[in-house]
């Protein structure tokens, strides 16, 4: 696998003197480790592909030279659309107080039957039929949420109703609002390192759930939706990961969590509790606590930062760039970044007032309305970033199409 630093391509001289990985992968399918060069062979089996795949066949070692690229993109959005004006009619706030400060006017909201599964299967849906991939030919789904719909995760039932009947691997990734650029980072590492071809990477979050609506600093925010991109092998030529950049930050997690919190029961297994030698408790998770001015400032220094670091790895400079494309948080975030990066405004890929926060989705679901409006096209350059709650951050250079 490659290494948080995004060496894909080999780095300049004065950035390998800076940052030194013990090994990493480049573009050219050979490992750099301890000083000295060498050939990286691998191979994989995928669980379940035993009728497609002969077992010689999957024991065949490969070169790691490939490299991988988007080919489809799909998003899904609860029918429910809750206005600035909604929310005034229960907390203290106005259309004009939310949408100055966060650029946010509407964000969907699940009700009814809908389900955050069910709007991730619906994504993923668009983002195979985009690229013309039949579900049976996925070989892995990962599920970019922090809000699962099951404790143990949803990927796999996102695998079962979208009709993958050759049993691909599928697990969560959690990560907040940084998931999605952790996804797709991961995806191009099992692409290149571990033999797999067609990856189905989602974010979706519903962070309705989590979310305190008497408290107008954070409801006014959220949103819940879900987007899904196909990250595809191909020749090293055609690369459309040209670099990342990610990092973690521990000591800031208390200005941006939902913990666990446990409330005692009574009389839960009646005089025998106290057999056990603990007080019985049930656990749950809390609403979403949030320092915004710590995130705001957390945000403008970080982003633009890893941004540049992406940059220079995949030796570009801001003015290669076709688009910039940010987690949709706050949009003074957005703004204050592409002002720092002197991207024009004009260049910068936003939603935000129609959809909120909507997390770990927020990535996909801005690239997807900007590729089927044609506003993104085949072979464009993005600078994407995502940023939230860990603290983790992350960028790539992605080559669209």
């Amino acid at each position: 696998m490659a290494n948080a630093s995004g060496l894909f391509t080999p780095s300049v001289p004065s950035l390998r003197r800076k940052v030194q990985p013990s090994i990493g992968i480049y573009r050219s399918g050979f490992c750099f480790s301890e000083g000295t060069f060498r050939k990286v062979l691998c191979s994989s089996t995928i669980a379940g592909s035993e009728k497609s795949v002969s077992s010689s066949e999957s024991r065949v070692p490969r070169l790691v030279s490939r490299g991988c690229k988007l080919v489809g993109c799909g998003s899904a959005a609860p029918s429910l659309r809750v206005s600035n004006d909604d929310l005034a009619k229960i907390v203290e706030t106005s259309d004009e107080w939310i949408s100055v400060r966060t650029g946010i006017r509407n964000r969907r909201i699940l009700s009814g039957k809908e389900s955050l599964t069910g709007l991730a299967v619906e994504a993923a849906s668009r983002a195979l039929q985009m690229a013309e991939v039949d579900p049976d030919e996925v070989d892995l789904v990962l599920m970019c949420t922090s809000t699962p719909e099951d404790l143990f995760g949803g990927a796999p039932q996102v695998q079962k109703a979208l009709g993958c009947k050759n049993n691909p691997l599928a697990y969560d990734i959690t990560a907040a609002c940084s998931g999605f650029m952790l996804g797709l980072i991961s995806a191009s590492c099992h692409i290149r390192g571990g033999g797999f071809r067609n990856v189905l990477v989602i974010g979706a979050d519903a962070l309705s759930r989590f979310t305190d609506w008497t408290d107008r600093g954070t409801c006014i925010l959220f949103g819940d939706a879900a987007g899904a991109v196909l990250l595809q092998a191909c020749d090293i030529e055609e690369d459309g990961l040209l670099s990342f950049d990610m990092h973690s930050d521990g000591e800031g997690g208390r200005h941006l969590n939902a913990g666990i919190k446990g409330n005692v029961t009574d009389n839960m297994l009646g005089s025998n509790g106290s057999v056990l030698g603990f007080t019985p408790q049930r656990f749950a998770y809390s609403c979403i606590h949030m320092n915004g001015k710590e995130v705001f400032r957390f945000a403008v220094r970080v982003v633009p930062q890893t941004i540049e670091s992406a940059l220079q790895k995949a030796g570009l400079t801001v003015s290669n760039i076709d688009w910039l494309l940010l987690h949709q948080a706050n949009q003074r975030i957005i703004d204050a970044v592409a002002t720092r990066l002197e991207v024009p405004s004009e260049r910068v890929i936003s939603n935000l007032e129609n959809y909120g926060n909507t997390s770990a989705a927020s990535i996909p679901l801005a690239l997807d309305e900007a590729v089927r409006s044609g506003k993104v096209k085949s072979g464009h350059t993005i600078a994407a970033a995502g940023f939230g709650a860990g603290l983790t951050w992350g960028s790539a250079i992605i080559r669209w199409g």
